[in-house]
């Protein structure tokens, strides 16, 4: 449990620190906050032996460490992104609240991807739902932002509902709750089918997969930026991981169930998502649905069941970090300092804004998976793992999907450098914080695109799960 008590140790520090700090004190808080984050994400990058503990309910295993430490990256990204916005005078006063409210989330993420038993889940899962919805709803005076956190809250409590039905279900037909004991009692039944459509139900509506997603583009554009790219990249890879291994683990013995669930629930989630993005004129919307599709490509290397399909996931989340938070710092920065948040605003920005143009160009390459960029390769990896198994239609359809999301990603390129303005975002100088976390996205880009070209299967087997 090392990263479960380094990660508490900094909260319990920035808790303090938030308490007892005067006014002076408080100036620096941010910076701090980000050093002390990112000592706890190198001290806790290094996997150490498999192991458990409380009786099985908390797991260990290397494979776990790197996805914490993906998460641990995509969070120190965002703080950076967000340290500018909660320097200004409207959101001076939340810098506490967010940090604290953000990191017990991160926590809640831990527990969920460590445990061993479905209470231990399900109590990771609360911690890192309800405060999101605080999150959410921050800028409490904001109509769009109070009601973004109370739609998240209501489909958290409706979701974690159906999951625990769905729980009770499983206990009933199989007299216990731990991952490790259930595969010898799935005999496929009626019930236990039942007990598992209802806990993936449950699960479907916190990645959002379509039919499952219709909260998503309104909490995105209602919640604080810093928030939503937290939402749709650090809670979506935790999440996404989690489904993982719990189709893996536990639900082994119902493999051509869930694999013919997610067969349909990835066509409709990539076709629909892509289609309602080319519809969408706010840029946060337009990456809400951007993150519905990548979901469901994500989803591609689950239902390979191989070995070979969960490291492309983990490899996937990892990408997915470094392109959408690119993307999002660029809008952080437009946003917090023209409050320009529509596809047409950003018509003219390169005459401006060259080097913010550049980064988004490069975020929406490598989600649109055009090479020799990072995105390419996460997206030629899952195909790869969904056609080791004989899915050749389903990536058929997910090949003329990422043609057509093509599309839609280039529309933010062209707005950029081929249409003209009349009136263009004015040129802008973001703080050294948002640049450090722009760099970090634009060197993962195309850095992981290009040792891409060197990797054979990705090479994480070694690890497992």
């Amino acid at each position: 449990m090392r990263s479960e008590v380094s990660l508490l140790a900094v909260i319990i520090f920035l808790l303090l620190y938030d308490l007892i700090a005067g006014e002076k004190g408080m100036k620096y808080f941010q910076p701090v906050a980000i050093i002390v984050f990112a000592v706890h994400t190198l001290a806790t990058i290094f996997p150490y032996e498999a192991g458990i503990a409380f009786g099985g309910m908390y797991q260990y295993s290397p494979m776990m460490t790197i996805v914490k430490g993906i998460l641990n990256l995509g969070t120190l990204i965002v703080f950076l992104q967000a340290k500018e916005v909660f320097d200004g005078d409207k959101q001076s006063n939340k810098r506490g609240e967010y940090y604290f409210l953000t990191l017990i989330t991160l926590l809640g993420m831990y527990f969920m991807i460590s445990s061993g038993h479905f209470l231990m889940f399900y109590i990771g899962l609360e911690m890192a739902s309800i405060p999101l919805a605080t999150l959410a709803a921050l800028e409490k005076y904001s109509k769009k932002s109070a009601e973004a956190g109370a739609k998240y809250i209501l489909i958290a409590a409706f979701s974690s509902g159906i999951m625990l039905f769905g729980i009770s279900y499983l206990y009933g037909s199989v007299g216990t709750l731990y991952f490790a004991d259930m595969p010898v009692h799935i005999t496929a039944n009626v019930l236990q089918i039942m007990a598992f459509v209802f806990f993936m139900v449950g699960l479907f509506f916190k990645i959002s997969l379509v039919p499952f997603h219709l909260w998503t583009a309104d909490v995105y554009e209602g919640a604080p930026t810093s928030v939503t790219s937290y939402l749709s990249v650090v809670s979506k890879g935790s999440a996404v991981f989690v489904l993982m291994i719990l189709l893996y683990k536990v639900f082994g013995n119902l493999m051509v169930q869930w694999q013919g669930i997610l067969y349909g629930i990835i066509i409709v989630s990539i076709t629909l998502a892509n289609l309602f993005a080319i519809r969408q004129q706010n840029i946060k919307r337009f990456l809400a649905f951007s993150s519905i599709s990548q979901a469901g490509y994500i989803a591609l290397a689950i239902i390979s069941g191989t070995a070979f399909g969960m490291t492309t996931l983990v490899y996937y989340i990892f990408v997915y970090v470094f392109s959408n938070l690119a993307a999002f710092g660029v809008v952080t920065t437009i946003e917090n300092r023209s409050g320009k948040l529509n596809i047409s605003d950003y018509k003219g920005l390169y005459s401006t804004n060259p080097q913010l143009s550049f980064v988004m160009m490069l975020a929406m390459f490598s989600l649109g998976g055009i090479p020799p960029f990072a995105g390419f390769f996460s997206k030629f990896f899952v195909f790869a793992a969904a056609l080791e198994q004989g899915f050749y239609v389903l990536v058929l359809i997910a090949v003329v999907n990422t043609i057509i999301s093509l599309y839609y990603y280039l529309l933010v390129v062209k707005a950029m450098f081929i249409d003209s303005s009349e009136n263009p975002v004015p040129m802008l100088k973001s703080d050294f914080f948002n640049r450090t976390s722009l760099f970090i996205c634009t060197a993962g880009i195309l850095m992981v695109g290009i040792l891409s070209f060197f990797m054979d299967k990705i090479g994480l087997y070694s690890f497992g799960m």
